[in-house]
This record gives structure tokens, C-alpha cells and sequence, in this order.
């Protein structure tokens, strides 16, 4: 009996001893290696030399009567310019955000309560494309060199109605800008 416990013992702790070594053996190693990048202060932002766009004044029936049709008339560009940047930035990548956005139609909602037109604001990039400020499709990544970069972006009026009422408008839009 004790010869019979003595060699289950045996056989146990042998088991156990190739289990372990096994366990050992299945086990890697790896190496985490980290990069990264520090700049210098983000770059100094002008849009058009201030921060205003003013679109003209135009007429309710220059306005066609199909809604989210644009009143391309009314188009005004703008620059949005970059300087005093790092000379390690290559470009920037520009994001809107702000409650002035329209979640369907990506353009910039009439932020006035009283006196308000029912048009929306659209934006255009440097190639004519629309940009849906909603979801960033057209948004522009402005190329920079030696410490500089700009990008023209034009503002037109766009109906979001078949029946165009006069009144004022107004609105704004957030944008941040990812340095690469």
C-alpha cells in the first residue's frame, strides 16, 4: 500500500513538473517602442485678418423655390490662414463643431430667434465642393511649409425652405485644427 501511494505520489509530482515547465515554455516576451512628436505652440490662426465674414444683402426671389437649393450670388470667400508655426508641421486638418450645425444638412443653422430669415449658411471649400460641417466630408486640410499655411473657403446662402422669408442672419461654427 505504501509503495502503491509512494509511486501515485511519484507519477503526481512528475505530471506537475511537466505541466510547469510548459507553462513556462509557452510564455513570449515582446517590446513596446514609443515615438512621438513635440511642437512648439499651435500656430496663429486669421480668418480673413479678423474672425467675421459678412455675406451681402440680397433679395427673398433671388432665392429659387426648391429648398436646399444655394443662392451661388451670395458667395464670399475667405482665408483662413496659419502662421508662427512649428517648421516640423506638414499640414492641418480642419473639424467643425458647434450647436449652429445642422445634423442633416452638415450647413450652418440661422442662430437668431427674432427677426430671422429661414436660410442656412453653406460652406465651400477651395475646390467648389460643399463641406458638411456635420460629419467633416470636404473639409479642408490646409499644407504647411516653413511655418505658414492658408486655405479660401467660401460662405453662401442656402434655402432650407421652398419659400424664403427676409429677415437677418446670423451664425457661427467652431474648428479645430490636427497638426501633422
Amino acid at each position: 500500500m505504501k509503495k502503491t501511494l509512494l509511486n501515485a505520489a511519484l507519477i503526481a509530482g512528475f505530471g506537475i513538473a511537466a505541466f510547469a515547465s510548459q507553462a513556462a515554455s509557452a510564455a513570449s516576451t515582446g517590446t513596446i517602442n514609443f515615438t512621438g512628436k513635440v511642437y512648439k505652440d499651435t500656430c496663429v490662426i486669421t480668418v480673413n485678418g479678423g474672425s467675421t465674414v459678412t455675406l451681402p444683402t440680397v433679395a427673398t426671389s433671388a432665392f429659387a423655390s426648391t429648398s436646399g437649393t444655394a443662392l451661388t450670388s451670395s458667395a464670399t470667400p475667405f482665408t483662413i490662414a496659419l502662421s508662427s508655426c512649428d517648421n516640423n508641421l506638414v499640414s492641418a486638418a480642419m473639424a467643425f463643431s458647434g450647436t449652429n450645425i445642422d445634423t442633416t444638412t452638415g450647413n450652418l443653422k440661422n442662430s437668431l430667434t427674432s427677426n430671422n430669415s429661414n436660410v442656412e449658411i453653406q460652406l465651400l471649400n477651395s475646390s467648389g465642393a460643399a463641406i458638411n460641417t456635420n460629419t467633416g466630408t470636404n473639409a479642408p486640410t490646409i499644407a504647411i511649409a516653413t511655418g505658414a499655411g492658408s486655405t479660401q473657403l467660401t460662405a453662401q446662402y442656402i434655402t432650407n425652405s421652398t419659400s424664403t422669408t427676409a429677415g437677418l442672419v446670423s451664425s457661427s461654427v467652431g474648428f479645430t485644427l490636427t497638426y501633422n
